[in-house]
């Protein structure tokens, strides 16, 4: 024990081992929620459920594993919401990329992650970045998110004249999403760490009692190695426009998504220096490339740190022996994959729709009054969910963003890499 206290300078932190194994336990409860969605977001790109369950357990395992040992963090990492979604629906669905084409992409990213957060350029990269944009890409995820959730609950479907309309509330699994919603919600309302996990076993208990989905046949197996996404990265388009454009976006959210929750749970831990930075940070981003690297040899899409770390820090957890509790609980969840195959997407899509509004939140500190930053945020945020790809958002809000400015005379806010990627977006999409 006085080996962990060492290594884990528990007493610098003033915690101890029970508060961060309780700390480990809170985070994983309220991100556990990702063993459910993940799998269902990805397999129907074509992952098999069961591979997908394996490399999100692995992948998030040798994560958090990482980040506890080498960086000493309290944060815990799985794939990223938005992203997995992005992956089937943006790339392999939108785009026409297989599926091991897509991994390729995500490991791709993971590679140039890692080298940008050893080299030190990665924060020369985000500080080029306005943070409207910042920003306006983060809420743009949530509704990304928000849509897919209503399609997979069914309270959206097609229509020919309107694109879409509201689905049929008279069918039982409809209305049980939505009573999902507002379950989760009135649970988050009451500040429970698992809320969203907890919406998730009601909503599932209720479908598989009253027959709008099946019981699983057995709840328990001995994990297997995936049968089909083991090493299945293929790079044969890696020099191809699209498999770059797919790469970018990756890289673009994955690096916005983890600075910004470093920076909040940092302050919430209370980890930040005086110039409001977190000492080290960029073993943090190590940890991160380093679980989407092994996530995309695995089989799953782009592994992040989670701001749902926030919670286990709110619970006393300071250091890295937090995100080892999480990576250990991760482990553990693999022998649980039948169980995780057999939840419905009813009771999974209002998780979807609950992250997408607490991903909102930015929202608030954008500028609405000023329109040669608010116009191309909003153009971000509104493009993910109307054209079903965070890529094209990310492009949208970019291209914008430098026309303005340059039309409007204001050279000095911008910069070589800003104006550089907006002209290779905007060519990639006139000649596309």
């Amino acid at each position: 024990m006085q080996g962990l206290v060492a290594f884990f300078k528990l007493e610098q932190f003033n915690t101890d081992i029970k508060t961060e194994l309780k700390a480990g336990l809170t985070t994983f409860l309220t991100m556990a929620y990702i063993l459910f969605v993940n799998p269902q977001l990805l397999s129907i790109s074509g992952i098999p459920q069961q591979d997908i369950i394996f490399a999100t357990c692995v992948a998030s395992t040798i994560a958090c594993f990482v980040m506890g040992i080498y960086g000493n963090f309290p944060l815990a990492l799985a794939p990223g919401m938005g992203l997995n979604a992005y992956f089937t629906f943006g790339v392999v669905q939108g785009m026409g990329i297989s599926w091991q084409v897509a991994l390729a992409a995500v490991f791709v990213e993971g590679i140039i992650f890692l080298l940008l957060a050893f080299t030190g350029f990665r924060s020369k990269m985000i500080n080029a970045i306005p943070n409207c944009l910042k920003i306006a890409t983060m809420t743009g995820i949530g509704l990304f998110l928000a849509i897919i959730g209503f399609k997979n609950a069914g309270l959206t479907v097609a229509h020919p004249a309107t694109l879409v309309t509201l689905g049929d509330l008279n069918s039982p699994s409809v209305l049980l999403s939505f009573f999902g919603i507002i379950l989760t919600g009135a649970l988050l309302f009451k500040a429970l760490k698992a809320a969203i996990l907890l919406s998730i076993v009601i909503l599932t208990t209720i479908a598989w009692l009253t027959g709008l989905s099946p019981l699983p046949e057995q709840f328990i197996a001995w994990p297997a190695l995936p049968s089909e996404s083991l090493m299945a990265v293929d790079f044969s388009q890696v020099f191809s426009a699209a498999f770059v454009t797919v790469v970018v976006a990756f890289l673009f959210v994955d690096m916005f998504d983890t600075a910004g929750t470093l920076i909040g749970t940092g302050r919430a831990a209370g980890l930040l220096n005086e110039k409001g930075e977190l000492p080290n940070s960029e073993k943090a981003f190590v940890a991160d490339a380093i679980g989407t690297t092994s996530g995309a040899l695995l089989g799953t899409s782009t592994v992040t740190t989670y701001v749902e770390s926030a919670t286990g820090i709110e619970s006393g957890g300071r250091t890295g022996l937090t995100a080892i509790t999480v990576g250990v609980l991760f482990l553990l969840a693999l022998f649980f994959a039948p169980l995780f195959i057999s939840i419905p997407a009813l009771a999974t899509a209002p998780a979807l729709i609950v992250v997408g509004a607490m991903m909102m939140l930015g929202a608030r500190d954008l500028d609405w009054m000023k329109m040669d930053e608010s116009v191309p945020a909003f153009l971000t945020v509104v493009a993910m969910p109307f054209t079903f790809s965070i890529a094209n958002g990310i492009a949208l809000g970019i291209i914008s963003y430098v026309l303005i400015k340059i039309l409007t005379g204001q050279y000095k806010d911008l910069n070589l890499f800003m104006m550089v990627l907006a002209a290779a977006l905007l060519a990639f999409h006139l000649i596309g």
